[in-house]
């Protein structure tokens, strides 16, 4: 007897994404440059304020703005914060929002940042979505990684990121500040399923119960591939087990202004250059470098580097190495591998954070062409008692 040929098996269906995230997006009204802080009873001018998609947005724009494809679950409101984020996310910074969903009769979480020093204070108001944004993950669409909070109990308790993980997504998790300072060791039996842990200094010490961020490294490299902690200014350490390879990357010295989403904006640095398959000590300074291009703006998502801050940042190191400034010559010796990074890569305009809610982006319009202007206008402040009117 003669058996009919077996039909060739399918080919497996290649990842739509690079990145799946989920979570809440909030309205970010970010507030910097305090010539005092706030006290009850008073009034303050400050200099600077922007307006920004904030939450799980922060990661989502800056690995857009990285080149990563990325896929977006939330919930957003229907009213004008939501039309303007949701415009914002998809139409600006093409991340897609397919797995998204607008809910009628539900506003916007709105949080109000106050950049203060080096540090920040964060008011917020909002309510829960009226759906589980995990429901719009089942199943998940096939992606390379994941970032995922695992401090969120109904994100971590949820099964969609481990069944994307069974698929071949790499997982990197965070788990953010425990305010109670319990730090649930659960969290790291968890990151069985996972591909890399971030965590701060901090963090990683609590969850871990030891005394120094290297200790700390130590034993989280006992139960996640890629184990890294942040240090702020004293930059990142890192051990990566798959690879055997153990970096530390020290801060850049810069500017900053406000340090809203620059862990998540070195959280998508890392992605990037993990899915390229980067040595460890090239990720770390990447990421690195991304965190100190975003602190010099204010506004969270917004200030999240594109490929043409990383250009631009790089022509000036070079000039002032070349005009014999030591630490530049320095960082370039450092960061030579730029070089290859922005060969062929989009180095387009992108968009910062904004006093007002403007009614068109200029993000994607030629400098020699007018700008639209913002759909609205704050008076001026008064006049000081000892000079003129102050500018925003």
């Amino acid at each position: 007897m003669i058996y009919p040929a077996r039909p060739p098996a399918a080919a497996p269906v290649p990842p739509t994404l690079d990145v799946l995230l989920a979570g809440t997006v909030f309205f970010d009204l970010v507030f910097t440059g305090f010539p005092v802080p706030p006290a009850p009873g008073t009034e303050v001018w400050t200099e600077g304020m922007g307006s920004s998609p904030g939450g799980i947005a922060n990661l989502a724009v800056a690995t857009a703005r990285l080149g990563l494809r990325t896929g977006l679950a939330a919930g957003f409101g229907d009213d004008l914060y939501g039309d303007w984020m949701w415009s914002v996310l998809r139409d600006q910074e093409h991340v897609d929002l397919s797995r998204s969903r607008r809910f009628h009769d539900w506003h916007t979480p709105v949080t109000v940042s106050l950049a203060l020093d080096d540090d920040r204070s964060m008011v917020t108001h909002g309510h829960p979505a009226p759906e589980p944004i995990t429901d719009l993950l089942s199943p998940p669409p096939r992606t390379r990684a994941v970032l995922a909070d695992l401090g969120d109990p109904e994100l971590r308790e949820a099964s969609w990121w481990r069944e994307a993980a069974r698929d071949g997504a790499l997982i990197f998790a965070d788990a953010g500040w425990d305010p109670e300072q319990q730090w649930d060791r659960r969290i790291l039996t968890d990151l069985a399923d996972c591909h890399a842990f971030t965590p701060n200094a901090e963090e990683a010490m609590g969850y871990t119960r030891t005394t120094t961020p290297e200790a700390a490294l130590v034993a989280l490299a006992d139960h996640v591939p890629l184990a890294v902690v942040t240090r702020g200014h004293k930059g990142v350490i890192a051990i990566d087990s798959s690879t055997g390879e153990r970096a530390a990357a020290p801060s850049l010295r810069v500017g900053a202004i406000d340090p809203t989403g620059a862990g998540d904006v070195f959280a998508a640095a890392l992605v990037l250059g993990t899915l390229r398959g980067w040595p460890l000590q090239k990720r770390l300074r990447f990421g690195v470098l991304c965190s100190a291009l975003a602190v010099q703006q204010f506004g969270g998502s917004l200030a999240a580097p594109g490929w043409g801050d990383l250009a631009d940042w790089w022509r000036l190191t070079k000039e002032h190495a070349a005009a014999g400034k030591p630490d530049a010559r320095e960082t370039v010796t450092h960061y030579g591998f730029m070089e290859e990074c922005l060969k062929g890569v989009d180095t387009r305009r992108v968009r910062r954070a904004e006093a007002t809610i403007a009614r068109f982006s200029d993000a994607d319009v030629a400098t020699d062409e007018p700008v639209a202007q913002p759909a609205l206008r704050y008076p001026p402040p008064p006049p000081r008692p000892d000079g003129p009117p102050s500018t925003r």
